[in-house]
């Protein structure tokens, strides 16, 4: 489902994270319209003129990045430092450079905290140049939507990687289930896992991070939102997470705790090593990252399907990074000629189908390298149906590990079974209002 532009939602730069304290400084000082310098036009196509641009990314989204940009700096006049920042420290340098006008020209930036820096005046508005590509309608939705703060447009898609469920086609077999037929519903996924789990030895069901807020709600969301509910409410100030259908989710999750299905560890894990165990083959089923899909052992027999909600319908959690022109860059037209360069359909399809990423754009599954390999296919196709998450506290609430999700969570499928998650979950929507 794709998020509606929201040119009426209350923008509160205040809440920001602590990071961003600065930003009333930045705000003042860089308008976010135009071409960055106040003398420069707007050049809708880029220039390419020799000019050094610098980027930051964070090291999560490091592969994609760097060909890229290796690519660009073959071809182009132009010529990208890039700089890769690691993930835990990125939202920390981000925020003190943006505080001292410091930035680089270009960022890129993990999906969920776009709302945060966009409402604090970090990039500059390319809404014009945006809607001068032909190819603009077939851009990731959620990225764009996340990206967009009172009806203008500020980021494009950098880099995707979706929540989809990985599954052992072989385990599926030696279990007597269909390697055709993935779950399409909650209670399917759970079956298959039990039926795999069943074949004893070190085979397991499934596995997921049971100490890892980020992991939660990249996977388990995507069952609410494909059964029609919300995780929040429309300004990401309210938490739904007590509802009928995420109840139902953690039930789900305990049972299959509670009845030794899931691998050893789940309670520990804090998602450094969560996405390990399903490529040593002894997994059945399990949500993922996309990304995963070109790790994978080749010689290994897997299948790719859509995370289905409670009773059918499917969705996935669209994350990756969303990437800008900086407020305070002198060089806003060199910079979008990277920008446009890197969504055309021979970057798209040669430096990331070829790789078995998922594309920013809809446009291009009919490729040569998809051809082969139906799974990048399912991954492409759920771009269009996919969400992100909208909330300017989505790191400290989510994320953070001493946030108040976890504890929610946690509770619902390790605590007291009869326990009341009504104050857990007020305790979430205090972190998002705050």
């Amino acid at each position: 489902m794709r998020f509606p532009n929201r040119p009426n939602r209350v923008r509160r730069a205040a809440s920001a994270v602590a990071v961003l304290s600065a930003a009333a400084l930045l705000a003042a000082s860089c308008s976010g319209k135009g071409g960055g310098a106040p003398d420069q036009e707007v050049v809708l196509e880029g220039v390419d003129d020799g000019t050094t641009l610098t980027m930051w990314t964070r090291a999560a989204t490091e592969a994609q990045s760097q060909a890229l940009v290796d690519a660009y700096n073959a071809s182009h006049e132009n010529q990208i430092e890039l700089t890769v920042i690691p993930t835990d420290d990125y939202q920390t340098r981000v925020g003190t450079a943006a505080g001292n006008q410091e930035l680089p020209d270009l960022f890129a930036l993990d999906v969920v905290f776009a709302p945060t820096f966009t409402t604090a005046g970090a990039y500059l508005d390319i809404t014009d140049r945006i809607d001068s590509l032909e190819f603009k309608d077939t851009l990731a939705p959620s990225h764009l939507d996340v990206g967009t703060a009172d009806g203008r447009r500020y980021l494009v898609p950098h880099t995707l990687d979706l929540s989809v469920l990985f599954y052992n086609k072989d385990l599926y077999a030696q279990a007597g289930l269909d390697p055709e037929q993935p779950p399409t519903t909650l209670a399917e996924f759970a079956e298959h896992a039990r039926a795999v789990d069943a074949l004893g030895g070190d085979v397991e069901g499934t596995f997921f991070g049971g100490n890892c807020g980020g992991c939660f709600v990249f996977t388990w969301w995507p069952t609410i939102w494909a059964e029609g509910a919300e995780v929040m409410n429309e300004d990401g100030t309210e938490s739904l997470l007590n509802s009928p259908e995420a109840q139902e989710v953690y039930a789900t999750y305990r049972g299959l705790v509670e009845d030794g299905i899931v691998a050893a560890g789940h309670n520990e894990e804090t998602g450094a090593t969560w996405t390990g165990r399903f490529p040593e083959g002894n997994i059945g089923v399990m949500p993922m990252p996309s990304t995963m899909l070109g790790l994978m052992p080749e010689d290994m027999n897997i299948g790719v399907a859509p995370i289905p909600g409670l009773t059918g319908g499917q969705s996935t959690f669209v994350g990756g990074d969303s990437i800008g022109i900086s407020a305070n860059s002198e060089h806003a037209n060199q910079a979008w000629d990277f920008l446009r360069w890197s969504l055309e359909e021979e970057q798209q399809v040669e430096l990331l189908a070829a790789n078995g990423d998922v594309m920013a754009r809809t446009d291009l599954a009919d490729n040569e390298y998809y051809a082969t390999n139906p799974n990048a296919v399912v991954m492409n196709d759920l771009v269009q149906v996919g969400r992100t998450p909208y909330s300017l506290n989505f790191g400290q609430t989510f994320n953070d590990p001493q946030g108040p999700w976890l504890p929610l969570v946690r509770e619902a499928v390790y605590g007291d079974a009869n326990a009341d998650l009504a104050a857990l979950n007020e305790d979430v929507t205090a972190s998002l209002a705050s």
